[in-house]
């Protein structure tokens, strides 16, 4: 079988080896003849035959612009030099590797190879420029040079990239930066932070599942993991507006027999000293949170109770009756001290200021009683037109808050006998009054069946500030000083105690208290348990504004007033 090979003189091969040479480094076009390329057969040894025997491999041409620059540079020749005497040694150790068959005669050498045979050329890695840094002294070698084969590689050693006979290229600064730079974007793809700005950039919760196959679990607000997770922000939250939880069954229950469901009345109020008096028709008792006795005073008369009012300092009891008495007993000798009359109505409301006890009349007027003086009453005020069922001083003393049946809230001065502000906003019998602990200037006040609403008032300015639509009959107010929050109770149709946060007038919570409308209500001496009294003759007592720490209503040591606790670390210590 013959085959055709390419035959190629030493001195042909001496001149195509030198012509690059001239071209690039002198700058000049090569003047040499183009090289003779015969074809022999051989007939001496014939390699096996193969159906691409007769395929001749395509002959690139030289597109090589003439070059018109300057002379190259010392870099640029020595790197031509290294690239060329490896293609030459390359080329030369290729014949032995593919299995060629050369055969000499006389002056001419005749090289087969065999059509089977592969020839890889060496590449060395990571010299061949980007496509943006190519210059015509490069087109040469373009066609060889190829990029590193490592691209399953993370990353190319760029310390073993070139030979030891290379020019000391990776010491530029230039290409420092180069290397420096990639490393650290290479360093950084690996990080967490990076990822995550990867997946927020691509839309990927990196919480879920990539693939699921199943629907997504109902949202639970009770068990969210991404919400309940510490956060770096800080809580913003005021403590009104944190939520917590707030049992809406009563810690305790009393039976109050004869209750008279009479939303003018004011028959339930809770003392300094941890004793509550309630009004039952013809009789009085007082309950000690402390110890959990009842003691009845002694209370022999034929007038019903109408209200009644603990002093400051929790040791006495005014008392306010159908025919028109203001009374005043000591709780700890069980007796009746005075009794002081001028009111021929009804006291349906009672209300202390240090001394002074303010009684407010069927008939609309309210009298200043002076217990330590002999003509005990000091002034009278005459602002309502109808049955006075709302009074409450202010803490400092220095303002006297009423409210109506003729739907009129009045606000006293203490040296006044005429309103300073008179409100006409509700629609209904004012009864339910309260000042805020935090803010002496803020009044709130609720009306009755046919107004249903709770309006909050600027003292000073006497404009309205806030208004809150409960939705039912407002009895009772009363503001906690553990939290920015305000409870009131319903009568008809709820029935209910209700707590509201303020400013934001947001419902915390609603509780369905009694089954009959909500009459009276007293807060604890600590501000932590709202007592209840309803028309279904029932006292309840809810744990609303508990403060942490604090131990329940029941335990005799943790029911101690502050006056008392610090009574008893003094007997401790003189011991």
């Amino acid at each position: 079988m013959s085959s055709n090979t390419r035959a190629t003189t030493p001195d042909n091969n001496r001149k195509r080896a030198s012509s690059p040479i001239r071209k690039y480094l002198n700058c000049k076009p090569s003047t040499s003849s183009p090289t003779t390329t015969t074809t022999t057969t051989t007939t001496a040894k014939k390699p096996l035959s193969s159906p691409n025997d007769n395929i001749k491999p395509p002959v690139k041409k030289n597109t090589t612009p003439k070059s018109t620059t300057s002379k190259p540079t010392e870099l640029q020749q020595s790197r031509f030099l290294y690239l060329y005497s490896r293609k030459n040694v390359k080329s030369r150790s290729s014949t032995t590797n593919d299995k060629s068959i050369a055969s000499t005669s006389g002056a001419s050498t005749t090289i087969v190879t065999t059509a089977n045979s592969k020839s890889k050329e060496f590449r060395p890695p990571s010299l061949k420029r980007s496509h943006s840094a190519i210059s015509h002294l490069d087109t040469v070698n373009e066609s060889w040079m190829n990029s590193p084969l490592c691209s399953n590689k993370k990353t190319c050693d760029n310390n073993n990239a070139y030979d030891r006979l290379t020019p000391g290229i990776t010491n530029m600064p230039s290409a420092q930066a180069i290397i420096k730079s990639s490393q650290t974007i290479l360093d950084n793809t690996g990080s967490e932070s990076y990822q995550e700005q990867i997946a927020a950039a691509i839309g990927i919760d990196t919480t879920k599942r990539i693939l699921s196959f199943v629907p997504e679990a109902p949202y639970s607000q009770k068990i969210n993991i991404n919400k309940n997770a510490p956060q770096a922000k800080l809580n913003t939250h005021t403590s009104s507006e944190v939520k917590r939880h707030i049992l809406s069954t009563p810690e305790k229950i009393l039976d109050a027999p004869y209750m008279d469901d009479d939303y003018y009345l004011n028959v339930l109020d809770w003392s300094k000293s941890n004793i509550v008096a309630v009004g039952l028709g013809k009789a009085i008792y007082l309950w000690n949170a402390d110890n959990g006795t009842i003691q009845a005073l002694n209370y022999n008369t034929d007038d019903h109770v109408a209200s009644v009012n603990w002093s400051g300092d929790g040791s006495y009891l005014a008392v306010g009756t159908t025919s028109g008495d203001t009374q005043i007993w000591d709780v700890q000798s069980n007796t009746k001290l005075r009794s002081m009359t001028g009111q021929n109505c009804r006291i349906g409301v009672l209300s202390w200021d240090k001394h002074l006890v303010s009684s407010g009349g069927r008939d609309g007027s309210i009298f200043h009683h002076d217990v330590r003086m002999a003509s005990h009453t000091v002034r009278q005020l005459y602002g309502h037109a109808d049955e006075v069922c709302g009074l409450k001083w202010r803490w400092d003393g220095q303002s006297l808050a009423s409210g109506g049946n003729d739907n009129t809230v009045n606000i006293w001065d203490a040296r006044s006998t005429e309103p300073t502000h008179q409100k006409r906003q509700h629609t209904g019998a004012i009864k339910a009054l309260a000042w805020c602990p935090w803010n002496h200037n803020l009044l709130a006040t609720g009306g009755g069946r046919d107004d249903k609403k709770i309006h909050f008032w600027n003292t000073t300015t006497g404009a309205r500030v806030n208004t809150i639509n409960a939705g039912a009959q407002v009895t009772s107010l009363n503001w906690s000083h553990h939290y920015k929050e305000i409870a009131s109770t319903h009568g008809l149709p709820h029935n209910q105690v209700t707590v509201w946060s303020y400013p934001s007038l947001n419902k915390v919570i609603d509780i369905p208290a009694h089954e009959s409308r909500i009459l009276h209500s007293a807060l604890s001496p600590d501000g932590q348990v709202l007592a209840t009294a309803a028309a279904d003759e029932n006292l309840k007592f809810w744990r609303i504004f508990e403060a942490d720490g604090k131990a329940r209503l029941g335990s005799e040591s943790s029911r101690l007033t502050m006056k008392k606790e610090v009574q008893l670390r003094r007997s401790k210590t003189l011991r």
